[in-house]
C-alpha cells in the first residue's frame, strides 16, 4: 500500500519488454466487472525475472503505464510507471483483491502454463472480486 509519505518505487517494466522474451506463459487481462477494480488488472503465469506479481493499468496494452502488486502475504506496490495519485487512488483497491485471490494467483503463477484452456477459465471464473 502507498502511505502518504514520498515513496520511492522503481520503475514498472512495460509489458511489452517482459512479453518479448521466448518464455510461453498463460496471461489475461481481467475488466472492472471481473475484478471490481477500476481498471484492468494483467495476471499472467511465471514471467520475467521477479516473483509473482500482477500488473495495473488504467487501460490495457503492452505499450501503457502501469504499476505492479507483489502476490505474497502482504501485497505491496513493487513497481510503477503512473503518477503517484493514480497509484494512491487505485493500489488499496488492488492490493485488497491480490490478498483475496493470492493463493488462486500463486498457483497459476507458478502451475498455469500447464493449465488446459478450460483450466485456466476455471480459474479466472472462481476469482473474487472486492
Amino acid at each position: 500500500m502507498i502511505g502518504k509519505e514520498t515513496m520511492q518505487i522503481p520503475a514498472d517494466t512495460r509489458l511489452a519488454e517482459e512479453l518479448a522474451e521466448d518464455d510461453v506463459v498463460e496471461m489475461a487481462n481481467l475488466t472492472t466487472a471481473q475484478t471490481g477494480v477500476p481498471g484492468t488488472i494483467f495476471i499472467s503465469t511465471a514471467m520475467g525475472g521477479h516473483g509473482p506479481r500482477v500488473k495495473y493499468f488504467l487501460q490495457p496494452g503492452r505499450s501503457q503505464p502501469s504499476f505492479s502488486v507483489a502476490v505474497a502475504d502482504t501485497p505491496s506496490v513493487v513497481a510503477s510507471s503512473l503518477p503517484l495519485r493514480i497509484v494512491r487512488q487505485a493500489s488499496p483497491q488492488v492490493v485488497e483483491w491480490v490478498s483475496r485471490n493470492k493463493d488462486a494467483l500463486l498457483d497459476f503463477w507458478y502451475h498455469g502454463d500447464a493449465w488446459t484452456h478450460p483450466e485456466v477459465n476455471d480459474f479466472i471464473q472462481k476469482l473474487q472480486p472486492v
